[in-house]
């Protein structure tokens, strides 16, 4: 079975019309399990009981933003491990310098294609068909 029908991802993002493009795209490239989340405290809640492979959050939202997330994600003892991406919607240096130093594993600038995603989960997961 390709590693893609296997991986659960979470999306996290505040746009619904953000997620549900992700979602779409995981989908055409082979991902089944995708989890949804319009917040980084909740996205938190999910990943502590959840078992996932692969967060994929934006950087810019309310309540908890996604370095937040990120650095509440590495600090959590069943989620630390769990690898990251980062969406943003600007190309800003220092944003990905620090989202580098919390333990970001791989970034993506919006909007995306469904290559250059598969890409990026490639980089970090491996090859997914």
């Amino acid at each position: 079975m390709p590693l893609a029908q296997a991986l659960k991802v979470l999306i996290v993002d505040d746009q619904n019309s953000v997620r549900q493009v992700a979602r779409l795209t995981l989908e055409e490239i082979g991902i089944k399990h995708v989890y949804e989340s319009e917040n980084g405290k909740e996205a938190l809640e999910i990943a502590g009981v959840q078992p996932l492979d692969l967060i994929i959050s934006d950087f810019n939202m309310p309540e908890m933003d996604g370095l937040a997330l990120l650095r509440a994600v590495r600090a959590h003892p069943t989620a630390r491990r769990l690898p990251f991406i980062l969406l943003t919607g600007r190309g800003d240096r220092e944003l990905v310098v620090k989202a580098a130093q919390a333990g970001v594993n791989n970034y993506l600038v919006k909007p995306f294609t469904a290559d250059s995603l598969k890409g990026k989960i490639e980089q970090v997961l491996g090859k997914l068909s």
